[in-house]
């Protein structure tokens, strides 16, 4: 039964449209007669001290209003902890919420979810870096070109929301280049080749619904890995409208695995996971069985 619960608010989310979606949720739990403890960090640092200090206390869930990477900052409290994670969706992408079935526009209708109280037990990625970090991640991890517009999309201050993604994509099409990799999976198959890039999906889905990784299970013990071959920019330009309805895995220069623990070696590329950065490669990516009780709707 939910009684308490902490509300960690990222106001940044969804081009400032959380603390409103927060406001609704705060007052819906209230209106059931659920306790709450609100959380809004001067940044992500202090947010992460604020949750680590609440979760020292009774809470009967942490619930997050914001996006992907707010909840991907969660992620690193709650993974292997026994207090479940709620979903309020309030970003721009919101690919957990439409990996579980949340609302993504009605704060009220995802409170009464985390109110009844049902939960999933599912598996987390784990990135460990060889720089020592290790981060969690909920949706997909990205390395390969993806991670290069990431990169560049960190470094520009103009334009701003989604048209500076669109920028950097156009500007690193621009400069497409093969990029040489090393994969090893679960200790023995072992791929080097030259890729456009490589993603690591414990969900389907990471951009705003973009079906990377469109057979992935969030509970199967397995990470899906989709390799899209060194192409053109024509090609490239034109797998793109594919990935929305995952059809891209049936061309040619696309090609999937699974495994529970991956190696992956790119000399310059970083790896970003939740759309967020995690760490330079090599790094070993794995899939953690179990690691994550989230509250999702009740089954019909």
């Amino acid at each position: 039964m939910i009684s308490h619960v902490t509300v960690l608010t990222n106001p940044k989310s969804g081009h400032g449209n959380a603390p409103h979606a927060g406001e609704k949720a705060v007052a819906r739990f209230q209106e059931l007669g659920i306790d709450v403890t609100g959380i809004v960090g001067r940044d992500a640092a202090h947010a992460r001290e604020l949750v680590d200090e609440a979760l020292t206390r009774d809470t009967d869930a942490l619930v997050v209003v914001g996006g992907d990477g707010v909840i991907r900052l969660a992620l690193q409290a709650l993974a292997r902890n026994d207090i479940p994670l709620g979903i309020v969706p309030a970003g721009t992408g919101n690919d957990h919420a439409r990996e579980y079935g949340l609302p993504t526009a009605d704060p009220v209708a995802a409170v009464d979810i985390i109110a009844a109280g049902h939960t999933e037990t599912v598996d987390l990625g784990l990135i460990k870096g060889a720089d020592g970090t290790s981060t969690w991640f909920g949706t997909v991890a990205a390395t390969g070109f993806d991670s290069l517009v990431s990169d560049r999309v960190n470094r520009m201050s103009w334009p701003h929301g989604r048209m500076r993604y669109n920028v950097a994509l156009v500007a690193e099409i621009s400069q497409l280049r093969p990029l040489p990799f090393r994969l090893v999976l679960d200790g023995e198959r072992e791929i080097v080749t030259d890729l456009t890039l490589v993603a690591f999906g414990n969900t389907r889905s990471y951009g705003g619904g973009m079906l990377i990784t469109p057979g992935a299970n969030h509970s199967d013990g397995l990470l899906d890995v989709t390799m899209v071959g060194a192409s053109s920019r024509a090609k490239l330009i034109r797998l793109f409208p594919t990935v929305f309805k995952g059809t891209h895995v049936n061309l040619s220069q696309v090609r999937t695995a699974r495994a529970r623990t991956i190696t992956v070696d790119s000399p310059g590329i970083n790896a970003y996971a939740d759309g967020d950065y995690a760490c330079p490669l090599p790094a070993e990516i794995s899939a953690v069985p179990g690691a994550l009780k989230i509250i999702v709707p009740q089954p019909a």
